[in-house]
């Protein structure tokens, strides 16, 4: 379970923490839970080590070596057939991978955390009066804010996927300035988000619909560059406000790995704070060529 440049003492620390992360979580759960017959007469709270090998479908010697913090093979496959037994929630199931010394599967929500949309709603609607908007790991718009629907010209009426608007949407490609010179940071911007889900159908559905929509998509993804998404400049000729100069960061929740919070940023002396507070002010919102969305 060693990787080749894991120091002893950092062996032995990540072992002992195995060893004790194990023992806590099958004390967690009790024999009833995990459907023994004699759940509901045990006295004793938590699983004995052989039951949880039984029930994980593994060695009892094994599944004791590995909760002693020996230092034996693993496979993801084993890993997962004990977490399921420990009903590991999926922070703690990759907590395992990490402490078995395996490559981490990417975390998913907790189902007590997918009704954070409200808190993040929240969090946009704050960033008034500049743009922000939220989408999932495909790139499609799941909430934004009134100025992002003022600038961008987001509207229910488009398709509502951040890639493919950026290259067919006329509103938004028509207001950006140096269109041109960003297109190719976004596209391997997404190039770099489908590498981390290699096996996505989800990823590929995107590209080929985006490949269908726009010549210049299928040229710029085919030069199969890679860029992590972080910080975009843009220059947006807005009809009423004018030129709005802003950065754009990408921003994630830990609990919340399956979205992306895209906020942006006026810089300084450029007179885009000034200009977006008058855009979203009643008087600005009579004069902007797109109703704002909801």
């Amino acid at each position: 379970m060693a990787t080749a440049s894991e120091s002893e003492a950092s062996k032995r620390h990540r072992l002992g923490e195995l060893r004790e992360f194990l023992m806590s979580r099958r004390a967690r759960v009790s024999p009833a839970d995990a459907g023994l017959p004699d759940g509901g007469r045990r006295r004793t709270p938590g699983l004995r080590r052989e039951e949880v090998a039984v029930l994980a479908g593994v060695g009892v010697s094994w599944y004791q070596w590995l909760e002693q913090g020996r230092d034996i093979s693993v496979s993801p496959q084993v890993l997962d057939s004990v977490a399921r037994v420990l009903r590991l929630s999926p922070a703690e199931r990759r907590h395992l991978y990490v402490l078995a010394a395996l490559n981490p599967p990417a975390l998913e929500p907790a189902p007590e955390d997918r009704d954070m949309c409200h808190g993040l709603r929240r969090l946009i609607e704050a960033w008034m009066p500049f743009p922000a908007h939220i989408m999932d790991v495909y790139w499609n718009t799941v909430i934004y804010n009134e100025a992002a629907a003022a600038v961008f010209g987001m509207r229910p009426d488009v398709s509502r996927n951040c890639l493919i608007d950026f290259f067919t949407d006329e509103v938004y490609r028509g207001r950006t300035r140096g269109w041109e010179e960003l297109a190719p940071k976004v596209v391997a911007q997404f190039r770099s988000a489908c590498s981390e889900c290699p096996d996505d159908d989800g990823f590929r559905a995107v590209v080929e619909e985006a490949k269908a929509a726009s010549a210049e998509f299928a040229e710029l993804w085919e030069r199969r560059d890679i860029r992590p998404g972080g910080l975009n400049r843009k220059e947006i000729d807005h009809p009423v406000a004018g030129l709005l100069v802003m950065e754009a960061t990408q921003l994630r929740v830990p609990a919340r790995p399956d979205l992306v919070i895209v906020m942006h940023t006026p810089l300084p002396e450029t007179g885009t704070a000034e200009r977006l507070e008058r855009l979203v002010s009643p008087e600005g919102r009579r004069g902007a060529m797109y109703p704002l969305a909801g």
